[in-house]
């Protein structure tokens, strides 16, 4: 249960202490800067060049997820279903939770797939 409270709140996988972004989520322009190396532990969080391209099917099962959740309201909820409102819908919602969703996808990918080992931190 503590994996998925650190997941939740953005901590790092091998110590579930130190943060792994660097600013909160609603800062839009700087919602995806990410440490290089955990701040309490110094685990590497890239585990290999490219580590996080498999983040995109976590967000890809998010976005389809998402268009058939919204779909399912709007046929639920109407007898006629204008496919114009269901599109802006959608779009507007993937843009709007796009931070999270990127987010939350890179968390998973290091909670799931990443083999963490110690990692010295360098002297400076």
């Amino acid at each position: 249960m503590s994996a998925l409270i650190a997941l939740i709140k953005g901590e790092c996988p091998q110590c579930r202490d130190g943060k792994v972004f660097t600013n909160k989520a609603t800062n839009l322009r700087k919602f995806k800067n990410m440490h290089e190396n955990c701040p309490s532990c110094g685990v590497r969080f890239e585990s290999e060049p490219g580590f996080f391209w498999g983040a995109m099917y976590f967000s890809y099962a998010y976005s389809v997820a998402s268009f058939i959740l919204i779909g399912f309201f709007f046929f639920k909820l109407s007898d006629d279903v204008n496919l114009t409102h269901y599109v802006l819908s959608v779009i507007i919602f993937t843009l709007i939770t796009s931070p999270l969703s990127f987010r939350m996808s890179r968390l998973l990918m290091m909670y799931i797939a990443a083999p963490y080992r110690k990692y010295q931190k360098p002297k400076a």
